[in-house]
């Protein structure tokens, strides 16, 4: 079983940015791939940006590009970042980070993932 545990949810205007950060308590394997997801109220799970582990190889959704950026940290030994810029109203959601040996990126874009964190709540005010 692997741990996630994600920090720095919270409540940014429109326009602002916020951070957040996913610890691995117990390392991350450099097979992995880490991922980026987050659910609105009344709607499905959904992917928003993941990393390779191995190589630092990102992908993102159509929604976010060019205003998350997702990154390892901590000397990519246990921590993946969001950078989150440009936040809209529509970003609010309770975002998860999620992680999984040698998943495919297109399956990790339909959602999957083999471990998950808690959630952190990402609340946009207008």
């Amino acid at each position: 079983q692997v741990q996630l545990v994600e920090s720095g949810g919270g409540l940014v205007q429109a326009g602002g940015s916020l951070r957040l950060s996913c610890v691995v308590p117990g390392g991350i394997l450099s097979n992995y791939r880490m991922g980026w997801f987050r659910q609105a109220p009344g709607k499905e799970r959904e992917f928003v940006a993941g990393i390779r582990w191995s190589d630092g190889d990102t992908a993102y959704a159509d929604s976010v590009k060019g205003r998350f950026t997702i990154s390892r940290e901590n000397n990519a030994k246990n921590t993946v970042a969001l950078q989150m810029n440009s936040l809209k109203p529509e970003d609010t959601a309770v975002y998860y980070c999620g992680a999984a040996a040698g998943l495919p990126l297109a399956l990790m874009k339909r959602g999957k993932s083999d471990y998950w964190g808690q959630g952190t709540q990402v609340t946009v005010s207008s």
